[in-house]
């Protein structure tokens, strides 16, 4: 019947969902912002946020995270625009294949992955040694002011 109006809801769409690796003990609800120290380098105020549309940069933001938290992996939503991560789209990843953003607005928290399988304990070793000696050789991060 044409005229019948149907008692259903309409579907309502969710907000694009993003993943935050880290080590931080963070709530649903709860916002991701800028102003505190980065997990990385110097570990100086960070000016960006980041975030991933794949699991697997998310593992690696979890793993590489600094501090003695359990390695966590968020469940975001972006509230503002985002761009890519220029330390992950140089002429090194052309395209951007890991889905790597940051932003200088805040990050929604509406989920946590609970159950996912880290990268082995030597690769992770071997990630935290070439980053230690680009540090070294005083190569920073272009997420670096």
């Amino acid at each position: 019947m044409a005229n019948e109006q149907s008692s259903e809801k309409a579907a309502t769409a969710f907000a694009q969902t993003y993943f935050h690796g880290t080590k931080a003990d963070l709530a649903l609800g709860e916002l991701v912002e800028v102003g505190f120290h980065s997990n990385y380098g110097a570990r100086k105020q960070a000016p960006y946020i980041f975030l991933s549309a794949t699991l697997d940069a998310a593992i690696w933001g979890a793993e590489l995270a600094q501090g003695e938290g359990r390695e966590r992996i968020y469940l975001v939503e972006a509230t503002g625009d985002l761009e890519d991560d220029p330390d992950l789209t140089d002429k090194k990843f052309p395209g951007n294949p890991t889905k790597s953003y940051r932003s200088t607005k805040p990050f929604r928290v509406v989920g946590e992955v609970c159950i996912w399988q880290g990268h082995p304990s030597e690769q992770v070793m071997a990630m935290k040694a070439a980053l230690k000696k680009l540090n070294e050789n005083g190569i920073k991060s272009l997420n670096e002011h």
